[in-house]
């Protein structure tokens, strides 16, 4: 039964939600208040040489444009409700007022952007001719014209000063009415380069009396500038006095001691080019005034043809949405409710055929197409699905489906318990975030190979096959690593005990014979630096080094079978730590449990040694941090009905980088180190149905985990003697 979807079905007849009148009333109030706004702050920078600033009127701009755009686009979509409400068309409501409001928009936000960028350049443009900096330039113009003035007349009054008192200290041997003061002014003006130079009296009718004249050519002009308003001056402020002439700077000054005595002097300066620079500078900034004056009414009139224009477009680009969604609207949403059934699991529904054959006509039909084939071919996966699903979750193997994009297909139950994906759904996530290792494998050519991945925070070594098809590669593969892990221990305990044969033999000889020279020739040997007795003393030591190592490969390879028999663990675990606190009472122990302590099956001779490198490990690793090999070592007993478990901490410098090796044989930090205690620690453990674990100390330093399954132990029991307290040491402090 095929479901045609009918424009004129009333069942898909949606109410189209829109704005309400408050939005509408407040997109209007906002205009308005924008618009008064803005009034305000135009109104507020009138001045007339200045611009409004670029930024301010760019988002004024914007500010007003911004309301009146939402109100012509809600009129807009008031205009497409109204049309949508008369449609007969499914759904053709809410589609309509979208594409209306869509087309809106797109129109609306290049224009307004548009406006705002082309009103920002232009006013900058204009900024950059008519900116403060170009009127700060013209006017540090002036400044400098008017500095280089007071800076000649400054020079030249300090020059007159300074003569003007050199003439009164002279004054006692050269008076002015001596024939010597001539000479004596004239050297005076030579020497301070000045042009011309007087000594005159200022008389009660106003004029003046020269006394000694050098190099004045007119009186005239020396009772011109001496006049009685500059006297009087002069006088009362009892200073220089100096001015520009066209082609001279001149100074009258008073002379010291006296009341009615001064001296002119006046030197050759281009004082008419300081004028006329100060004048054509005044000009300038006049007219750049008047630019300015005229820039800010351009700025104004740009803004505001930019405002009328954009609003102008976005109106024009709401009317062809309008139409354009009315054409548009009716073959759109008959897909639109076909798709709905489709979703909805109606595999059946179709859009009716048009017989025009533009885009939405072919849309149409291949929109039937699609779905006749679609529901072929859900019925025949829904099939072959079942079938794939009841074959994988069989399969012990991991197995792991990869499409062309590295998204994960399929992955079966023992793939993601291998893996640890955690609670999720896999499927739809990259392979490469997921396992690293296996995407890079993907990537190569390989078809087998042995990979080492990260699962969950624990390596695991897995064996991978590629199968490499159409629609992606598949990867099947198996956890190998307990299979690698006793290959290595086999290959390890073959390698020490060979090593352990071929040097156990020469060792006992080479220490008989160095203890009997050191008997035999040790005090026959005189020597100031006691040489024979340190070599025979080394050969010892380290005969007796080479004969522990060799006894550590010999456990390692022919670790004894335990006799398991039950025993206190508390007794244990006391005996262990007395020992080290003995050898190292700068390092406090701790020792904790609850009363009366664990018990645990176990061979108490493997148990003890397994504690006693554990806690060797912990104070090698405090020595290993100096600092006078202070730290603390803590060892915590605990018991359940179904474990015991021991967790030793201590404050030394912590786990290496390669903490995950750290249980191989032969993988060690020590400088003398052979690599074997903690591959001979989790040999025992392991026999003993228990699990090791290393992890950071959040104090600093390292904490030890070990864990026993007391269930399984309890089927080993090969006596039945009670558990015996044999009175171990107490730790002299800190017993919890």
């Amino acid at each position: 039964m095929v479901t045609r979807v009918e424009p004129n079905s009333s069942r898909h007849r949606l109410r189209v939600p829109g704005p309400t009148a408050a939005v509408e009333v407040a997109a209007l109030g906002t205009t308005v208040a924008i618009a008064l706004a803005t009034y305000s702050v135009v109104h507020s920078h009138a001045v007339a040489e200045r611009m409004v600033p670029p930024a301010l009127s760019a988002f004024l701009l914007l500010a007003n444009l911004l309301p009146l755009v939402a109100v012509i686009i809600l009129l807009g979509r008031r205009i497409a409700r109204h049309r949508a409400q008369r449609s007969a068309v499914a759904g053709g409501g809410q589609l309509h007022v979208r594409l209306v409001a869509i087309f809106s928009l797109l129109a609306s936000i290049p224009i307004v952007l548009t406006v705002i960028a082309a009103s920002f350049m232009f006013q900058s443009g204009i900024e950059f001719w008519v900116s403060d900096r170009a009127r700060s330039s013209f006017e540090a113009s002036m400044n400098m014209v008017r500095d280089s003035q007071r800076q000649i007349i400054t020079r030249w009054s300090d020059e007159g000063r300074a003569m003007a008192a050199d003439i009164a200290g002279q004054s006692a041997q050269i008076p002015i009415d001596s024939r010597s003061f001539p000479t004596f002014l004239l050297t005076q003006a030579y020497t301070r380069s000045l042009s011309q130079a007087a000594v005159f009296r200022a008389m009660p009718n106003g004029s003046i009396e020269p006394i000694s004249v050098v190099a004045i050519p007119d009186l005239s002009v020396l009772s011109r500038r001496a006049d009685r308003a500059i006297l009087e001056i002069v006088k009362r402020q009892h200073r220089a006095y100096a001015d520009l002439a066209k082609d001279m700077v001149w100074v009258i000054t008073p002379l010291p001691g006296s009341d009615d005595l001064y001296l002119y002097v006046g030197t050759v300066a281009n004082a008419e080019f300081l004028n006329r620079q100060h004048v054509a500078a005044e000009d300038v900034l006049k007219d750049y005034r008047d630019i300015q004056s005229r820039a800010r009414k351009l700025q104004l009139l740009f803004n505001a043809a930019l405002f009328a224009v954009a609003l102008l477009i976005v109106g024009v680009a709401v009317w062809i949405a309008l139409a354009v969604a009315d054409r548009l609207v009716r073959p759109i949403d008959e897909l639109v409710g076909a798709a709905r059934l489709i979703a909805d699991g109606d595999l059946t529904a179709r859009v009716p055929e048009r017989e025009e054959r533009d885009e939405v006509g072919t849309l149409s039909n291949a929109f039937n197409q699609m779905t006749s084939r679609l529901q072929e071919q859900t019925s025949a996966l829904e099939s072959r699905r079942a079938l794939i699903e009841a074959v994988l979750s069989g399969v012990t193997a991991g197995v792991i489906s990869i499409g062309r994009d590295g998204m994960i297909r399929l992955i079966n139950r023992s793939a993601a318990t291998l893996l640890k994906t955690g609670d999720g759904n896999p499927v739809g996530r990259q392979l490469s975030l997921m396992a690293p290792e296996l995407g890079a494998l993907i990537a190569s050519e390989d078809r087998e190979a042995i990979v080492e991945v990260d699962a969950g925070g624990e390596a695991k070594t897995l064996a991978v096959k590629i199968t490499r098809a159409a629609e992606g590669p598949i990867l099947t593969f198996d956890d190998i690593t307990g299979q690698l892990l006793d290959q290595r221990r086999a290959a390890w305990s073959d390698v020490a005990r060979r090593i352990a044969h071929e040097i156990k033999n020469p060792l006992t000889p080479i220490q008989l014979a160095a203890e009997r020279l050191q008997r035999r020739y040790g005090k026959q040997i005189v020597a100031d630096d006691g040489t024979f007795a340190r070599l025979t003393d080394t050969i010892v030591r380290q005969v007796g080094d080479l004969r522990r190592m060799v006894d550590e490969f010999s456990s390692f390879a022919r670790m004894p079978k335990p006799m398991f028999r039950r025993e206190s663990l508390l007794d244990l675990a006391r005996q262990t730590l007395f020992l080290h606190e003995v050898a190292h009472p700068q390092i406090r122990f701790v020792l904790q449990y609850d009363e009366p302590g664990p018990a645990l099956i176990c061979d108490r001779r493997q148990i003890s040694q397994a504690l006693t490198n554990i806690v060797k490990n912990a104070v090698e690793a405090i020595e290993a941090k100096g600092e006078s090999a202070e730290g603390a070592v803590s060892m915590a007993l605990s018991n359940d009905s179904m474990s015991a478990t021991i967790v030793v901490r201590d404050t030394g410098v912590g786990l290496p980088a390669n903490r995950d090796r750290i249980v191989e044989p032969y993988v060690t930090t020590r400088a003398r180190g052979t690599g074997l205690g903690l591959a001979i620690v989790t040999k025992i453990v392991e026999e003993h149905f228990g699990t090791i674990t290393f992890t950071d100390n959040p104090g600093g330093g390292t904490c030890v985990a070990i864990r026993f399954d007391t269930s399984a132990l309890a089927a080993l029991d090969q006596g039945n003697a009670p558990v015996t307290d044999q009175h171990a040491p107490e730790l002299s402090q800190n017993r919890t």
